[in-house]
C-alpha cells in the first residue's frame, strides 16, 4: 500500500532531535521494510504545551483547514493520494486534527500507533484536544499500542470490531550493535580514567521530567557508597545550568560531553560500563533500548513505559520510582559483582537486537494492517 504518514507532535523530519523523531522515523522504515510505500501526508503540528484553550481551538481550525486541502487536493484519485492514513503518537497535547477527518471523507483505512489516552486530563486545561484524541482512537481500524499502560488505558475505546495491537518499542540495533568499543581513545579526549567504570545518562537538558529524571539521578549516585566510577553525561538544551547545579556535589565525577550527532552515540555508549536514567516520567525511552544494543546493563526507576523496554533482572535493575536508595544500591550492586554485569549486558544486546528488532516490528505492523 502506499502509506500516508503523519506525527502531530513532531513530524519525522524536524530539525530537533529527540526519541519521538527517532520513533517517527523507525515506524516509517518499519512499515517500508513490511512492503508498503510510505510518505509524510502533512507536517502541521498540533502541539499545545501551555494548556491554552484559545490556542488549541486556533489549531483545530487550522487542523481542519489543511484537512481540508487534502481532501481536496485527494479527491477523484488525486495525485499522492494514500491508500491508508497512519498518524503516529495522539495523545492530549498533540490531537490528531487531520486523519480522522481525510480517512473519512476519502474512505481510507485509519491506523493510529502510540496513542495515549488519560482520563484525568478530562475537563482540563487540554480538555478539546483529550476529547480529540478519544475520537481519534475509537475511529482508528487498528491501533498500535506501545506499552502495556497505553493499552489498559485506550482498550475501552477502541470499537469491538476495530484492532487492538500491541507493538513493543524497536530500534535498529545495527549501529549500537557493532560501534567500536574505543575507551581508551575516548578516555584521551575527555581527560577520563579508562580504569574507572563508566556510567552513562543520556538526555535533553530541559525543564519538566527531563530535569527531575537528572535530579533523580544525582540525588541517587550521592548514596553510592564506591568511588571508582565517573558518570559520562550526553546531552544539552535549556536547562544546563540547573543539572550542573543539581550534579554541583560530585562535579569531580562527572563529565558532560555536550549534545552529539546521532552518529556519535553508538561508540560512548560501547565504551561504557552501565546506563543510569531515572525514567521520571518516561513514556518508555529509547535510550534505553539503544543502550541495551551497545551491550549495556540498565539502572532505573520502574516508571511508566519503562518496564515495556527493559526487562528487571534480566536486561537491568528496576527500582521503586522516587527511591534514590535503591536506585544507590543497584549500581553499587553492579559495579561489584562484574559477572552479574556480563550476564545482563549478554542478555541486554540479544533483547535489544532480536525481540525489539525493526524486522519483528515489521511484521506486527504487516500483519496489523493486513
Amino acid at each position: 500500500m502506499h502509506i500516508g504518514f503523519y506525527a502531530p507532535l513532531k513530524p519525522p523530519d524536524h530539525p530537533t532531535p529527540s526519541g519521538d523523531r527517532r520513533m517517527a522515523r523507525l515506524l516509517m522504515t518499519a512499515l517500508q521494510a513490511a512492503g508498503h510505500t510510505v510518505s509524510i501526508a502533512s507536517t502541521f503540528r498540533s502541539y499545545d504545551g501551555a494548556g491554552d484553550p484559545q490556542r488549541q481551538t486556533g489549531l483545530r481550525q487550522a487542523g481542519e483547514a489543511v484537512a481540508q486541502d487534502l481532501i481536496d487536493a485527494w479527491s477523484n484519485r488525486g495525485a499522492g493520494r494514500p491508500d491508508l492514513w497512519f498518524t503516529y503518537h495522539v495523545y492530549y497535547k498533540a490531537p490528531d486534527w487531520l486523519g480522522p477527518t481525510v480517512s473519512r471523507a476519502l474512505g481510507l483505512p485509519y491506523a493510529v500507533a502510540e496513542a495515549s489516552y488519560a482520563p484525568k486530563r478530562a475537563g482540563g486545561p487540554w480538555d478539546l484536544g483529550h476529547r480529540a484524541t478519544a475520537d481519534a482512537i475509537a475511529a482508528a481500524d487498528t491501533v498500535f499500542c506501545l506499552t502495556q499502560l497505553d493499552i489498559e488505558c485506550v482498550r475501552p475505546l477502541v470499537p469491538a470490531d476495530h484492532r487492538l495491537v500491541h507493538l513493543p518499542p524497536f530500534i535498529d540495533a545495527a549501529p549500537f550493535a557493532d560501534a567500536a568499543r574505543d575507551r581508551p581513545g575516548l578516555a584521551r579526549r575527555l581527560g577520563l580514567d579508562p580504569d574507572a567504570h563508566w556510567l552513562l545518562a543520556i538526555g535533553m537538558m530541559r525543564p519538566g521530567d527531563k530535569l527531575e529524571s537528572y535530579r533523580a539521578l544525582a540525588a541517587a549516585l550521592a548514596l553510592v557508597t564506591r568511588d571508582d566510577w565517573r558518570l559520562l553525561i550526553v546531552g544539552d538544551g535549556p536547562a544546563r545550568a540547573e543539572v550542573e547545579t543539581a550534579f554541583a556535589d560530585l562535579h569531580d565525577r562527572v563529565c558532560f560531553i555536550g549534545e552529539l550527532p546521532p552518529d556519535q552515540v553508538p561508540c560512548v555508549c560501547a565504551a561504557a560500563d552501565l546506563y543510569v536514567w531515572p525514567g521520571v516520567g518516561e513514556a518508555y525511552g529509547m535510550a534505553y533500548l539503544e543502550a541495551q544494543a551497545a551491550g549495556l546493563p540498565v539502572v532505573a526507576g520502574a516508571e511508566r513505559g519503562v518496564p515495556d523496554v527493559v526487562a528487571d533482572g534480566r536486561t537491568g535493575l528496576l527500582c521503586p520510582p522516587g527511591d534514590a536508595g535503591a536506585m544507590a544500591r543497584a549500581v553499587d550492586h553492579l559495579l561489584a559483582d562484574a559477572s552479574r554485569r556480563q550476564a545482563l549486558a549478554t542478555a541486554a544486546r540479544r533483547f535489544a537486537g532480536e525481540d525489539r528488532a525493526l524486522a519483528n516490528a515489521a511484521r506486527i505492523l504487516r500483519d496489523g494492517l493486513a
